[in-house]
């Protein structure tokens, strides 16, 4: 199955799987793939779906042009997640890289937008 998911099909959607923890940046990643979404970058998609292995939301990730996976501290739980159902085609956006730091990082309006901006080539 890691083969098959690892092959991303062209012509799906752009997909963006966010952490959505407890800490503050992981409100700032949450909040940048709604940003995103609205903005018309990629689709906000279901990361306690791939968790659950559910097999529609499997599928449609399997379909897509273009996965984002946005991290919010080093724990990396959505790059994780989405290696350990098989994805290893995506890119991955880390937050800390960006100077946010967890527990320092509150989710304003700047910093949200920071988290957009180094997403948007990454789609």
């Amino acid at each position: 199955m890691a083969e098959q998911n690892s092959q991303v099909c062209t012509g799906g959607p752009k997909l963006i799987f966010a952490c959505s923890g407890a800490a503050d940046v992981g409100a700032v990643a949450d909040q940048a793939a709604r940003k995103l979404t609205r903005d018309g970058a990629g689709k906000m998609f279901c990361l306690t779906g791939i968790g659950g292995r559910i097999d529609g939301i499997m599928k449609t990730t399997q379909a897509a042009s273009s996965i984002l996976a946005i991290d919010g501290c080093p724990l990396n739980c959505v790059k994780a997640c989405l290696e350990k159902a098989g994805f290893t085609t995506f890119k991955h956006l880390q937050l800390a890289d960006l100077g946010l730091e967890k527990g320092k990082s509150p989710a304003t309006e700047d910093n949200i937008n920071k988290a957009c901006s180094a997403a948007m080539p990454l789609l």
